[in-house]
């Protein structure tokens, strides 16, 4: 139980958040319904219990395999008693979730509420029709983390959604190249997944400034760590994803501004959107995923290289929420 990776794997059985190559690996293996099909449960709206109650019982499984293990069972024991364990699972799921329908119909409706076309769809045709079944191949995340060298693809351990998923991999780059493709996507009308440590705003306004507060003043001291040191000390991560979807440009084409679109609804911020400064971006964004068409050559070179692995429990990887 001393052993680091162990460690990390008890303190995080699982979490209430994700990462979009989880999410990708998610779909593309089985699919997508609408919401008219699964409906929000309390449980999905409120996590908290079932995130609890989960992780609780996943540790205690945990438990369970090491001492058959550690008591020389066979593996084909070991691996029947985890196939009961993930039916437990699966039947907590169940009743806090729903179990996702394997076919539904689903009503088109024109702007007058009037019903023009019903489908028969199941997940699977559902995505091929109004999603993306090349989520994998055709998006890429790059990052900003100036406490790891540029121009070097990495991968996280164990950071992953499926067993037979794809470990979360990036690019890291300089600020001002991700605004660049960023600036190209909005111009084309493309929205992005966008995350960043949303803590340093001000929720009411909707604002995210460097400016906010004046707390040197407050204090009678600085507070000088660059983004680099933040990182390093666990004072700053990504936390939250949002949706990149406007931009304000100077004359030069420069931004002087940015818009997010947020999903705690529209009481938070302004009708759920949060304005933040280009000065904020470059010291809270992380992650940005793009669409491949609007990622230079020499970017998508990169992703060809051998990803270099960092530990999961790295200050920078958090599951956002």
């Amino acid at each position: 139980m001393s052993d680091q990776t162990v460690e990390w794997l008890f303190k995080h059985p699982l979490s209430d958040g994700g990462t979009f190559t989880g999410v990708a690996d998610i779909v593309t293996k089985y699919g997508l319904v609408p919401k008219e099909a699964m409906p929000e449960t309390y449980s999905s709206e409120h996590t908290s219990y079932m995130s609890s109650l989960i992780g609780l019982k996943l540790k205690e499984f945990g438990l369970e395999l090491r001492d058959l293990s550690a008591k020389g069972e066979k593996t084909a024991v070991i691996e029947k008693r985890k196939e009961e364990m993930l039916g437990t699972v699966y039947r907590m799921l169940a009743l806090t979730l729903g179990v996702p329908p394997t076919s539904f119909d689903y009503v088109r409706k024109d702007s007058k509420g009037k019903v023009v076309e019903t489908e028969h769809h199941t997940p699977m045709s559902f995505l091929e029709k109004y999603g993306d079944k090349n989520l994998l191949t055709n998006y890429v995340m790059v990052m900003n983390d100036p406490s790891r060298e540029y121009y070097k693809c990495y991968e996280i351990a164990y950071d992953r959604h499926c067993y037979d998923g794809k470990n979360w991999t990036y690019v890291n780059l300089p600020v001002e190249e991700i605004k660049e493709m960023a600036i190209a996507s909005l111009k084309d009308s493309t929205r992005m997944y966008f995350s960043s440590d949303v803590t340093q705003m001000d929720s009411n306004r909707g604002l995210l400034d460097v400016h906010n507060y004046d707390f040197d003043s407050l204090m009678g001291t600085t507070f000088g760590m660059d983004k680099k040191q933040r990182i390093q000390t666990f004072a700053s991560m990504s936390a939250h994803a949002m949706t990149l979807m406007a931009v304000d440009l100077d004359e030069h084409g420069k931004p002087k501004k940015w818009m997010v679109e947020n999903s705690w609804g529209p009481s938070a911020g302004y009708q759920g959107h949060l304005i933040m400064t280009d000065e904020w971006f470059n010291e809270y964004m992380f992650r940005l995923v793009l669409e491949t068409k609007y990622v230079p050559k020499k970017v998508l070179d990169i992703f060809k290289q051998k990803p270099i692995q960092l530990p999961a429990w790295n200050p920078m990887f958090a599951e956002e929420k």
